[in-house]
């Protein structure tokens, strides 16, 4: 049976007559911008990631940008992102004029190598943002001690970690700010553009708020630049909606990794990452070529609660390209997340090299990375397909 990479509407659909209810009550008021739904989404976000102050705006790329010009980001400094990330970390950045400096990951979660940004620290450097990829977060005790030791600031990018925990605290609950994606692919989807920004700061949430509304306050008196990164009173609303039902989307998600990684790990070449080998990569490569590993299994470390955004596999060999064609072609949906790292993308090609250098693992990752479906809606029988698909291939 054909297996989709995602299927939005089986999960909104069964929520219709609650959206609908939504968005008429929003019809009626018609306070489309700043209603009074945007102040209670915002409340019930803070509430489950447990922070002071939660502020919705226009995208998880804009959240980005809102949380660097908050913290006086200005052309020239230096940020610290990883290189293995969506183009957005890096993008924003960039649109102040300031340089992402590229770091390499743990080929393990997928997330910043934190003595490579050591590393890369100069006297430029102002910021850090570590990126919660695929819905499991960085490693952040060393990462906050490293910017506490360099006066650093950080941004958590965890636009695919809403819900994630980090030894028991919330992803985007821990730096100076946190920012969040409800792009309609993201665990906790919207239904067109939408982020969150969050701090327990108060003086970062009233500038954040002030630039959020185009540097104005009170109306028509700008004491800053700011731009319009208000997320539509609908939006709030619609999600509010979903955001009841979060704690079992993500539940479903675990159980579906949970169920991938028992039934991939009886096939033979399969095995799952061992997180003792996250520091030397040495040892992880003798490691699985002792195993005879052909694809490596993703792991949540334990001292995480993993949301699984993505199940991402790593096909080994130089075969990764031939089992997405496989997949495909058996109508099983796949995708690589993320087959060019940002320090290799032509826009970032006249940065300093010194800022595009060392990220090795990044590179080759890039190569191996395959996602297959694990939205929380998928079936037993879709999942069995999935895995069907992957044992006829390493059979061939």
């Amino acid at each position: 049976m054909p297996v989709p990479l995602l299927d939005v509407n089986a999960q909104n659909h069964p929520l219709e007559s609650e959206l609908q209810a939504a968005f008429n009550q929003v019809l009626k008021h018609g306070r489309f911008i700043m209603g009074p739904e945007m102040e209670a989404f915002e409340k019930e976000v803070a509430a489950m990631v447990g922070v002071k102050h939660a502020l919705s705006v226009s995208s998880g790329t804009d959240a980005l940008l809102l949380a660097l010009m908050a913290l006086n980001i200005k052309p020239g400094d230096e940020v610290l992102c990883p290189a293995f990330t969506f183009f957005a970390t890096a993008g924003a950045v960039s649109r102040l004029g300031a340089v992402p400096v590229f770091t390499d990951i743990c080929p393990i979660c997928f997330n910043m190598d934190v003595n490579d940004a050591r590393a890369k620290i100069t006297s430029k450097t102002k910021a850090i943002i570590p990126v919660h990829l695929f819905g499991q977060c960085a490693d952040m005790d060393p990462i906050l001690a490293l910017a506490k030791e360099h006066g650093l600031r950080v941004v958590e990018d965890a636009a695919q970690s809403i819900g994630s925990k980090y030894k028991g605290r919330q992803s985007g609950s821990l730096g100076d700010f946190g920012t969040y994606s409800f792009f309609p692919s993201k665990n906790l989807g919207g239904f067109g553009d939408g982020g969150m920004l969050v701090t327990n700061d108060d003086a970062l949430a009233e500038f954040a708020k002030v630039l959020r509304n185009h540097g104005a306050k009170p109306k028509y008196y700008h004491h800053y630049v700011g731009a319009n990164f208000r997320m539509d009173t609908l939006q709030c609303a619609m999600l509010s909606v979903k955001l009841k039902c979060y704690g079992q989307y993500t539940a479903d998600r675990q159980r579906n990794a949970a169920h991938y990684t028992a039934e991939l790990l009886k096939l033979p070449g399969v095995v799952q990452a061992d997180p003792a080998h996250c520091k030397c990569v040495n040892a992880q490569d003798a490691w699985l070529a002792a195993q005879n590993a052909k694809i490596v299994l993703p792991v949540a470390y334990a001292h995480n609660d993993h949301i699984w955004n993505q199940y991402t596999l790593r096909v080994l060999g130089g075969k990764r390209d031939e089992l997405r064609d496989y997949l495909t072609a058996l109508k099983i949906g796949c995708e690589v997340y993320y087959p060019v790292t940002l320090d290799q993308q032509q826009c970032f090609a006249d940065l300093p090299e010194s800022s595009r250098t060392g990220c090795d693992i990044s590179h080759r990752l890039a190569s191996e990375v395959m996602s297959i479906p694990i939205y929380g809606e998928l079936t037993e029988a879709q999942r069995l397909e999935v895995i069907a698909g992957i044992a006829s291939w390493l059979a061939a």
